[in-house]
């Protein structure tokens, strides 16, 4: 589980770091060192902002039960009727609303699971 966690933790923290490097020009000598530091310094301050932030992991899940299903499930949903409206049939527009509400279900299951963790953290 633990390196299920370091990649998908690695994975999105490279094109943060990506678009620092390349503040760095590409003919510096220093430039793996200038990388390296840009690096530690990014996963310092994570380090910090967990360590600072209380219920950190609850703000997150919160954070994550919103924002995942919106962008997984109801937004390409909502698009697709959008932008196929009038040449799609009445089966994929059924098959699309169902997702939507699916999504819709689960976010709210998600941020109330993760809102009545943050108040029982808070006040329990």
């Amino acid at each position: 589980m633990f390196s299920l966690i370091s990649n998908t933790y690695a994975l999105s923290l490279s094109p943060v770091a990506m678009c620092l490097e390349e503040l760095i020009p590409s003919n510096n000598s220093n430039f793996n060192l200038y990388s390296m530091l840009i690096r530690t310094a990014l996963v310092f301050s994570t380090l910090l902002v967990g360590l600072s932030v209380p219920f950190f992991g609850l703000v997150m899940s919160l954070t994550g039960s919103l924002l995942t299903m919106f962008v997984s499930l109801i937004l390409p949903a909502a698009c697709f009727v959008s932008i196929r409206s009038g040449r799609i049939s009445y089966f994929q527009i059924a098959f699309c609303v169902t997702i939507i509400i699916v999504g819709a279900v689960s976010s709210c299951f998600g941020s109330y699971s993760a809102l009545s963790e943050i108040i029982e953290q808070l006040f329990g």
